[in-house]
């Protein structure tokens, strides 16, 4: 579990979804797992690289993520790339619903995580795919505010 942000800790980060998309806005959503699930996001196992959201009957599923089967649990595991169920509230999936749709938008997970309550909780971000040079024009924004800020530490010493 590395990082820790608000109170949360995160047990899965998906750092290549910041850079391979333009996220919109975010949404948290509560997620259906099973007990050997959560013993393994716990110790920091889960994949959420590849995944992404999609709506089936109503429903969001996250798909493409991978949780690694939990050796102890012996026949009560659970199948590792499973598709999750995501708990969302109506208002959020109507909205999510609506871009993906409209403007063909992708709802992709940006991180797990679990809230002060213990209860695992998924970050979803709304996102649109970045062209070539839309990456490379943000990676020259960060390469000049790294060099700005150097820049303002030399100057005061």
């Amino acid at each position: 579990m590395a990082a820790r942000h608000g109170g949360e800790r995160y047990a899965a980060q998906n750092r290549r979804a910041r850079h391979d998309y333009m996220i919109e806005s975010t949404v948290e959503a509560g997620m259906v797992l099973t007990g050997s699930e959560v013993r393994v996001i716990r110790l920091g196992l889960a994949s959420i690289a590849e995944a992404f959201a999609q709506e089936r009957d109503g429903e969001f599923f996250l798909l493409g993520s991978h949780i690694p089967e939990y050796r102890p649990a012996g026949h009560f595991n659970h199948e590792p790339d499973r598709p999750r169920k995501l708990l969302l509230h109506r208002k959020e999936m109507d909205k999510l619903m609506g871009a993906m749709r409209r403007e063909g938008m992708t709802v992709v997970p940006l991180s797990i995580y679990f809230n002060d309550r213990g209860i695992a909780k998924c970050e979803l971000g709304l996102a649109k795919g970045k062209k070539k040079a839309d990456k490379r024009e943000a990676e020259k924004e960060k390469d000049w505010q790294r060099e700005k800020g150097r820049i303002l530490r030399e100057q005061n010493r």
